[in-house]
């Protein structure tokens, strides 16, 4: 089984702070919504190589949905990947908390199954790792908290890499 890495857009491929100069920035439209957001481009390269390094699979775990594939993979240099798709939001506009776990962390769950996998994300808090591992029973994951402000950085994907090879998940060491 192949291990996932998860990837989140907006804090972190697009971070909330001040991006720094190797982030370019790209208006993005969605219907009647005008986006802006700031990506740099080499984190496809960056994602790739990690990807490739520990024998993963990428995919998004966003609400931008499949609109990731056609607004974020080009501008960054990934190719279309697989979506997790977060499912229609309830009345109040998301879905409600069983544990305080964010509201991607069950369908996060679901897609995963039994495959491990790095989840980066700006949201991901102990809830979302106890509501992973005692109501799921899901053992192999490694969520990784991205600044918000800063998005994802060279530590967080040495994490990613690190844990998979540590545990004996990366197929490509």
């Amino acid at each position: 089984m192949k291990p996932l890495l998860l990837l989140d857009v907006d804090g972190v491929l697009n971070p909330m702070g001040r991006p720094t100069p190797d982030f370019r920035r790209y208006r993005c439209t969605i219907g009647a919504d005008v986006y802006t957001v700031h990506l740099n481009p080499r984190h496809g390269r960056r994602l790739l190589e990690l990807a490739l390094a520990t024998g993963s699979e990428l995919v998004w775990a966003t609400t931008w949905e499949h609109h990731a594939n056609d607004w974020i993979a080009p501008r960054i240099g990934l190719p279309s990947l697989p979506v997790i798709t977060m499912g229609a939001p309830s009345s109040a506009g998301v879905p409600a908390s069983e544990h305080g776990e964010m509201f991607k962390t069950p369908h996060v769950a679901a897609y995963a199954g039994q495959r491990p996998f790095v989840w980066f994300d700006d949201q991901v808090w102990a809830e979302d790792e106890e509501y992973l591992r005692v109501h799921q029973g899901l053992a192999d994951f490694l969520l990784i908290h991205v600044d918000p402000r800063q998005g994802l950085t060279s530590r967080h994907l040495g994490m990613a890499h690190e844990w998979l090879t540590l545990t004996g998940f990366s197929q490509g060491s």
